[in-house]
């Protein structure tokens, strides 16, 4: 089934500020996770597998790269050998890039929060407000997404259009 994102993906000049905000909030803090996620060339989206401490996920998804909250149509396959996964998958497809990263991971509703330290990038804050947990619309996922973006003082120019992927293999690092 597929699942309606509304993401952002910015520079975090402050983690603890983040952290602080989330925790007065009362947001649930669902852990900590050391996360690899290798990226396997396709044709069109991206596909990846996500090996984890908390989630391993082959995940497949469909995201324009704009600035600012943007729509991502994603699918989610639980994978409960993912070293044999990807193994399979690496002789099928052949691995585009690895992205491994430390992420903290926290819910207010069924908006979800990633501080993320990313190897080779640096800081990152992640914003998705879903349609998965509660029925929303995308309006009220983009409202929910620039009301964070608002909360957190995250300026233009601290937002990303591309994903962690895309700005290590080099493809339109701006941002």
């Amino acid at each position: 089934m597929e699942h309606l994102n509304v993401e952002i993906k910015a520079k975090c000049n402050n983690p603890q500020t983040i952290r602080n905000y989330l925790q007065l909030n009362n947001a649930k803090f669902a852990g900590t996770d050391r996360q690899t996620d290798t990226y396997f060339n396709v044709s069109a989206g991206r596909l990846k597998l996500r090996e984890g401490n908390i989630e391993n996920n082959l995940i497949f998804y469909n995201r324009n790269n704009q600035p600012g909250p943007k729509c991502s149509f994603f699918r989610l396959l639980p994978v409960a050998d993912p070293d044999n996964y990807k193994k399979i998958m690496k002789d099928a497809m052949g691995i585009k890039t690895v992205v491994i990263k430390t992420r903290e991971i926290y819910y207010i509703g069924n908006v979800k929060f990633h501080i993320d330290e990313v190897e080779n990038l640096g800081s990152f804050i992640e914003i998705e407000a879903g349609n998965l947990l509660a029925p929303k619309t995308k309006t009220e996922l983009e409202e929910q997404c620039n009301f964070y973006l608002q909360q957190f003082g995250i300026r233009a120019e601290d937002l990303f259009s591309e994903s962690y992927s895309d700005l290590l293999t080099g493809k339109q690092a701006t941002g």
